[in-house]
């Protein structure tokens, strides 16, 4: 039997959402570390270096807290070590990795919580850069897989945004939870990609 596909993919109706990938969820010994997200950055790289070759926009988010005040005061109680420390804004911690660097053109969107549509500027960016209703599609790369990057792919799916989520292009916390989430974006939610699978896409369009 073969499998059910809902929907083609259109590079120019995409964009490319870089989700969290920061110096304090990524890098050897970080106060989030997550070593897949690490292990996985070489098809951040594929997928960003595609996206920019083919005109298809990019947009980074980083997850920010502050020493002034609790801003997220329940995702702090559950990682009480937050509290002190940790994707301050500011510091280098809360940077997008240096092998992912922004561009000066790309946007960087800041967000407080899991879901990066939340309070954000997100979808008024999405709706417009290419032009005023033309993006249909998200491309979800990033970390932490089972947390922010499918919190933003629910999120996108409840405003009729078509979701490519890329399995080995982002990173979970474990193999699990890792897996799970893509079961769960695969059946209801969107259409999870490898890595090659989506660049694949990308240049036959």
């Amino acid at each position: 039997m073969e499998n059910f596909i809902a929907w083609n993919f259109n590079k120019n109706k995409a964009v490319l959402l870089v989700i969290d990938m920061q110096n304090d969820f990524v890098k050897e010994g970080a106060i989030m570390e997550v070593p897949m997200a690490r292990r996985n950055l070489p098809n951040m790289k594929k997928i960003l270096d595609s996206c920019r070759q083919h005109h298809i926009p990019v947009i980074f988010t980083t997850h920010v807290l502050f020493d002034e005040y609790e801003v997220s005061p329940l995702e702090v109680a559950y990682q009480p070590w937050l509290k002190k420390e940790g994707m301050r804004s500011g510091t280098p911690g809360v940077q997008v990795v240096d092998e992912l660097k922004p561009l000066p053109s790309e946007i960087t969107i800041q967000k407080h919580r899991y879901d990066a549509f939340y309070n954000t500027q997100l979808e008024t960016i999405i709706r417009n850069i290419r032009g005023a209703g033309v993006v249909d599609t998200v491309i979800i790369t990033g970390t932490v897989t089972n947390v922010c990057c499918e919190s933003t792919a629910r999120s996108a799916f409840m405003r009729d945004f078509k979701v490519v989520f890329v399995g080995d292009a982002c990173g979970g916390f474990d193999d699990v939870s890792h897996q799970a989430t893509l079961t769960v974006i695969d059946k209801v939610f969107g259409r999870v990609m490898s890595t090659e699978e989506l660049i694949q896409q990308i240049e036959k369009n």
